[in-house]
């Protein structure tokens, strides 16, 4: 089978490797048909991934076919369109124990600890693998991105009456922006890219948006009739503005920080602790997140427009090569 093979940063190559054979008892076989590309695979491509080692094969957002299944295996079958949950956790720590498998102690990632899924075939456990026959193949491959915005929108626990800012209006900002939306709250998305934003207001059905980068505090006082938002997700991954964003939180609000930063954060603690301020992390998702998206999507609530570009496997590395990464989302088809 084909692989796509990261073995460096910025050096990518396509070898043969052996098809998958034996299967263990909960193993299930996957023909891929669809990856998305993501950040993180952009920064691992760049050599700016936090967790990250070489040579690796890159694809975490993967949906496709399952050829076989192992013996134990119950809840999948052959020929069904599934999706997949990459974020390999142990069941044992601590994390584990509570339900947050999302940040298990021993979290092992899909394309970013482990092989990924830019290759023909790939095998997951079945724990991890969720037939969704009720969604075509792109469906399928934007659960995980989706995922992550719906597990950060649950960790704020909005309410109707919250007023919600989304920096940041990429693929996850997207995805963040849609689910407050879908909660009942007010919903302000800010942006320097002025394409992805507009596209954002549409596609999320936003209440207002902000381009220009002066007077922001001024733009958010105006919108919210003299307050500021009681909940500020940053989804950007860049330091100045996770560091800016503390400034744009309310009074008994919370600061989510949905990107990742290879980078020191600081925050001005007197600010902080007048506000009593609520600063919360959110990673990866889980399989309650999962199903969500999953109904949101089968429902008809989310756009179908959130794939914006498509291309083949064959022409992967040029891609990548290129660098133009500005599209929403990139999607690689294997039909």
């Amino acid at each position: 089978m084909k692989s796509l093979v990261l073995t460096e940063p910025g050096e990518m190559s396509l070898k043969n490797k052996k098809d998958p054979d034996d299967l263990e008892n909960e193993d299930v076989l996957i023909a891929i048909k669809r990856i998305g590309i993501c950040g993180t695979d952009i920064h691992a491509f760049k050599g700016n991934q936090p967790f990250f080692t070489y040579p690796r094969v890159l694809g975490h957002e993967i949906s496709g076919i399952v050829e076989a299944v192992g013996k134990e295996v119950r809840d999948t079958n052959i020929g069904d369109t599934v999706t997949v949950i990459p974020y390999m956790n142990c069941g044992e720590c601590d994390a584990c124990r509570h339900g947050k498998t999302n940040c298990c102690t021993n979290m092992q990632v899909l394309g970013v600890h482990t092989d990924g899924g830019m290759e023909n075939y790939v095998t997951v456990t079945s724990s991890h693998v969720l037939p969704v026959n009720e969604l075509t193949l792109d469906e399928a491959a934007i659960v995980e991105p989706l995922s992550i915005g719906a597990h950060a929108v649950r960790r704020a626990q909005i309410q109707k009456s919250d007023t919600v800012l989304v920096i940041g209006t990429g693929p996850i900002g997207l995805g963040v922006a849609r689910f407050a939306k879908l909660q009942g709250a007010k919903t302000i998305v800010m942006d320097l890219n002025e394409g992805r934003l507009n596209f954002c207001q549409e596609w999320a059905d936003c209440d207002a948006i902000i381009n220009d980068p002066n007077n922001i505090l001024q733009q958010l006082m105006e919108i919210c009739e003299g307050s500021l938002p009681s909940i500020v997700f940053d989804a950007t991954g860049n330091r100045h503005s996770m560091m800016e964003s503390f400034n744009y939180v309310g009074h008994g609000g919370k600061l989510v920080f949905v990107g990742l930063v290879k980078d020191e954060i600081s925050f001005f603690n007197p600010d902080f602790h007048s506000k009593e301020m609520s600063l919360i992390g959110s990673r990866n998702a889980t399989k309650q997140d999962f199903n969500y998206v999953i109904n949101c999507l089968s429902e008809g609530m989310i756009k179908p427009s959130y794939i914006s570009n498509k291309i083949t496997f064959d022409d992967t590395i040029s891609y990548f090569k290129v660098g133009n990464f500005q599209s929403n989302k990139t999607v690689i088809y294997l039909d």
